[in-house]
């Protein structure tokens, strides 16, 4: 899949997390008829689910309250409002838990299979993070894009 004008990298954090602010930029996206038929599919699932269940918050509520507008930023606080404020500890471990999903875990059969459907198999490919932001058109071994 080529990249998604408006969508951003899957490594990119709002305040302390990543994968949220790609999580919003999908519904809004989709609103505007603007996300890609392969991406619709997967609108609260998948990883959207996990970061709403991280965040106690219903994806219903949660898309809702992103389109009714406001800055990525606001859009948290409403959610530590909704579900509680998460620990710097608790960020952490969803952080690593995120950018390593794909990595002997039960998702590592399902990446090399995608690895290799995509011919990607030349890559460096580590994660679930890692394959789609090759699949996108960005190399994040290259840009070190979980240390940033």
């Amino acid at each position: 899949m080529p990249n998604v004008p408006g969508l951003r990298s899957i490594y990119n954090r709002v305040g302390r997390l990543v994968y949220f602010g790609r999580m919003l930029d999908k519904i809004r996206l989709n609103a505007a008829g603007q996300l890609p038929s392969d991406y619709v599919a997967n609108v609260g699932s998948g990883f959207d689910d996990r970061c709403c269940h991280f965040l106690k918050v219903d994806h219903a509520a949660f898309q809702k309250r992103t389109l009714a507008g406001g800055t990525d930023e606001e859009i948290l606080a409403w959610c530590h409002e909704q579900g509680g404020v998460r620990s710097d500890m608790d960020c952490e471990v969803w952080n690593g838990f995120m950018m390593k999903r794909g990595w002997r875990d039960t998702l590592a059969e399902r990446l090399q299979l995608r690895i290799k459907e995509s011919g990607f198999e030349d890559k460096r490919i580590e994660t679930m993070f890692d394959y789609i932001e090759f699949d996108e058109g960005r190399d994040p071994v290259t840009s070190r894009a979980w240390a940033q």
